[in-house]
């Protein structure tokens, strides 16, 4: 059974409620499947109308993607 822990959670920029909030999720498919980082984005502040479910083997390389655009963003 899945079990979600939050990480944490910060305010979506350009809304007045919205929230991006970070969570752990433990066998996300099913017994025995591995933890995944799950990213949610909530408009209103409570209902998640997008989520991203990243396996922790692929966090380095997307954090590192992710690093890439802010820098270009604040090269520009």
């Amino acid at each position: 059974m899945s079990t979600i822990t939050e990480l944490g959670s910060l305010p979506l920029a350009g809304t007045k409620k919205g929230v991006i909030s970070i969570s752990n999720v433990t066998e996300p498919y099913g017994k025995d499947t591995a933890d995944i980082v799950s990213i949610g984005v909530s408009l209103n502040g409570k209902d998640i109308q997008w989520k991203s479910h990243l396996p922790y083997e692929n966090l380095d390389d997307i954090i590192a993607i992710l690093q890439k655009a802010s820098d270009s963003k604040k090269e520009a």
